[in-house]
């Protein structure tokens, strides 16, 4: 029989409730989380066996989008299961990793998976909070080794007002910040934001005020965990002969590294200043084989002495953040506010719309725009998400990005997360359809990489776009900054320095990256995470603060370069024109089954887009095909007026007169009497198919059918009088012919 329980409390106006016993009982810790009609299960399962070799925690956290959850079907025809996850899906997971990780131990050598799958979605309640919190639960009372619980919320602002898990139409609709905070009251483990150039000390408050609204979903996990929790696995032991613990090969092998590192550091780490990525490596190197020496004449293995050698870029870390800490010495030689030498170009890729080049130290991005019809747009379809995404940001590495050699394959969950960063930082600042109905999107090459990729992508991507010609409301940089930092037993921050654009060695333990991007007006995305068990308020703050000066003055540097966006695109990006028609009359541009839209695209090469408010948009690099395209439409939906001249073809014959085509698929019926001044016997008599004529719009009648004339047009002759009435004519009473006063015919039959 399963033992369910199940907790609530109200929150943010709803009520959350978690329950654990009824689903994954062969899991460490496995609950399910509901808000509103938002459902997620959360697992978390720790391998018995002890990986070797490896000098990291193996974290595994997976998102499992199911369209089942939003009573979807995939929308291939031939693949209707999920499969590859979408990019939604992995920001999703990535946001939960960055969260919890910090609060494990990093001494921890077995697997940990995270599996959290949502059960339902109501397309209001956000699914990646909601999963967050049950992540928290699930560790919690697991016997996983974990720090915890946090929790998390996403925050809106609503006119001014802050909205505790705002829902998604109303941050698509209403609110100007979209926040997303993971911790307790009392400390930001970490946070997303994306903004309409909110204010550094906006940001900070509504922070804060998230975090507060924390406390209730906290208190709920920790009584959870007392009542149901399981006892904590041992942590890896460390040597302690006091308490009895056995001081293994392995142990003794990272305390004599990390001690010889620190006693070398003056020799090895500040003996110059390394200014670049090379430098760097090769320091690393050197410690290395004089770690090997020392190890070696210390009597240890070679096979045990990896436990040392892997570990060696953390023991530089920490030596680096204590000299920074004691000293205000960074090992580049910068003060700690000091932003890397800058370099920047645009117009380096002869035939792209627009490209730039962003260089900060070793860090090194490309950037290239392409414009798009408007049909080119990404179209949505994913478990929270369908509709179309116009701009799109793609940043791609390689293995020689880091200076390494090895396979190349597609984007992994990095490049996702950087791009989607990188794509919300511009998004507040990109023209609106109505005014630039191009699709947009940006690549960025990252050709290095040493300290944020990510942001320098972002400012690439700011001089691609105005290189392009694309006309931003303003340009957007963005700067990693990070920490330096002492924590005491229980985690506390007791001595930090907060440091401008951080780089590889200095985002060791006790750091953060903390990415924010914007414009000198404000913020527009944020993306933080820590090695710390959390930020304090007043490192928040200083943090905030001391990213606003390092961003003017990238913004300076990049204004120097190029100011405003270009008023001209690239002679090789294609042109769009937008057209205005009444949307009654979208079938007859689109015509049966697509037909005639499809003919014009065939003819003329250039690509059609229609709105549902009738707008027309054509796209074409070639203006002769545009024109032709353009004037075809027009005759399309064009209203005929009384008076307008127009040449057109016969395409019919009758004995009370001559159809004539003026547009596309409108004809006019000519009347014999209105042929020529002189008595015409039969229309065949002076017309035959096809014949190219001049005529004028008589009269359209209360059935829409058109009257036309072709003697209005010909010179009277002299002396002319009007013929006497036909026998059998329109205006004889039972006459054969059509009556005149049911005018002529609007299309042909």
């Amino acid at each position: 029989m399963l033992k369910t329980k199940s907790w609530s409390v109200p929150w943010g106006g709803r009520t959350l409730t978690i329950e654990t016993g009824r689903f994954a009982l062969q899991t460490h810790g496995s609950c399910t989380v509901r808000y509103g009609d938002t459902l997620v299960l959360a697992t978390v399962v720790q391998s018995e066996n002890v990986r070797a070799g490896i000098d990291y925690f193996p974290l595994m956290v997976d998102f499992e989008e199911k369209l089942y959850a939003a009573g979807k079907i995939k929308g291939s025809r031939f693949i209707k299961r999920e499969g590859r996850p979408s990019d939604e899906a992995i920001l999703s997971g990535r946001l939960i990793d960055r969260a919890i990780r910090p609060l494990f131990d990093e001494r921890v050598r077995n697997d940990v998976q995270v599996v959290v799958t949502p059960l339902s979605v109501d397309g209001q309640n956000d699914a990646a909070i909601t999963a967050l919190i049950a992540a928290s639960t699930a560790i919690a009372i697991s016997p996983v080794p974990w720090a915890g619980p946090i929790a998390a919320a996403r925050v809106g602002r609503i006119k001014g007002e802050l909205v505790l898990n705002v829902t998604l139409e109303q941050l698509d609709k209403d609110s100007d910040l979209d926040l997303v905070v993971a911790g307790t009251p009392e400390r930001l483990i970490m946070t997303e934001v994306g903004a309409k150039e909110v204010t550094e000390a906006d940001l900070l408050a509504a922070m804060r005020w998230g975090c507060g609204e924390l406390q209730s979903v906290v208190g709920l996990i920790q009584k959870i965990q007392r009542e149901v929790g399981a006892e904590k696995f041992a942590l890896p032991s460390v040597a302690n002969d006091l308490q009895g613990v056995v001081d293994t090969v392995e142990e003794q092998v990272r305390r004599a590294t990390q001690k010889f590192i620190g006693d070398h550091a003056a020799k090895f780490i500040f003996d110059t200043k390394k200014m670049g990525r090379q430098e760097r490596v090769a320091m690393v190197n050197a410690l290395k084989e004089a770690v090997k020496s020392h190890l070696t004449e210390q009597g240890f293995e070679e096979a045990a002495m990896a436990a040392g050698l892997n570990n060696i870029k953390q023991y530089i870390s920490v030596e680096v953040s204590k000299r920074i800490l004691a000293k205000q010495e960074r090992l580049d030689g910068r003060n700690l506010t000091e932003v890397r030498p800058l370099q920047v170009e645009v117009d380096l890729l002869p035939r792209v719309h627009g490209s730039a080049m962003f260089m900060r130290g070793d860090t090194q991005v490309l950037s290239a725009v392409t414009l798009g019809a408007p049909g080119d747009v990404q179209t949505l379809d994913t478990m929270e998400e369908e509709g179309t995404k116009r701009y799109m940001h793609h940043y791609n590495d390689a293995p020689y990005t880091y200076g390494e050699a090895g396979p190349i394959r597609g984007p992994g969950r990095r490049a996702i997360g950087h791009g989607a960063l990188a794509e919300r930082a511009l998004e507040p600042v990109l023209p609106p359809a109505e005014k630039f109905p191009y699709a947009i999107r940006v690549v960025s090459e990252v050709l290095g990489a040493n300290g944020s990729s990510s942001m320098a992508s972002t400012c690439g991507s700011t001089l691609s776009l105005m290189a392009a010609g694309v006309p931003i409301a303003k340009p957007v940089a963005g700067v990693a900054m990070g920490l330096a930092s002492e924590v005491d037993q229980h985690g506390n921050i007791t001595r930090w320095q907060v440091l401008t654009d951080l780089q590889d060695v200095e985002d060791g333990p006790g750091g953060m990256d903390f990415k924010i991007a914007g414009t000198r007006d404000g913020v527009t995305a944020i993306q933080m995470d820590t090695k710390t068990q959390g930020l304090s308020w007043e490192v928040v703050g200083e943090t905030l603060t001391q990213a606003r000066a390092a961003r003017l003055t990238i913004l300076g540097v990049m204004q120097e370069v190029i100011a405003a966006p270009r008023k001209e695109l690239s002679p090789y990006a294609p042109r769009i024109v937008t057209i205005k028609i009444d949307p009654e009359k979208i079938r007859d541009v689109i015509g049966p089954g697509g037909k005639i839209i499809n003919k014009i695209i065939a003819d003329t090469g250039v690509q059609i887009d229609i709105e549902q408010d009738g707008r027309v948009l054509v796209t074409s690099n070639d203006a002769e095909g545009m024109k032709r395209a353009i004037a075809t439409i027009e005759q399309l939906t064009k209203e005929v007026e009384p008076g307008e001249t127009y040449e057109g073809k016969v395409v019919r014959l009758e004995d009370f007169g001559a159809f004539v085509q003026i547009l596309p698929n409108k004809d006019g019926l000519v009347h014999v009497s209105e042929i020529a001044w002189e008595r015409v016997g039969r229309p065949g008599d002076v017309l035959k198919l096809g014949d190219q004529v001049k005529v004028q719009v008589r009269e359209i009648d209360n059935l829409g059918r058109i009257n036309l004339s072709i003697r209005a047009l010909l010179p009277k002759p002299e002396g002319w009088t009007s013929p006497p009435p036909r026998d059998g004519g329109p205006f004889r009473r039972g006459g054969g012919g059509p009556r005149l006063s049911r005018g002529g015919f609007g299309r042909r039959p």
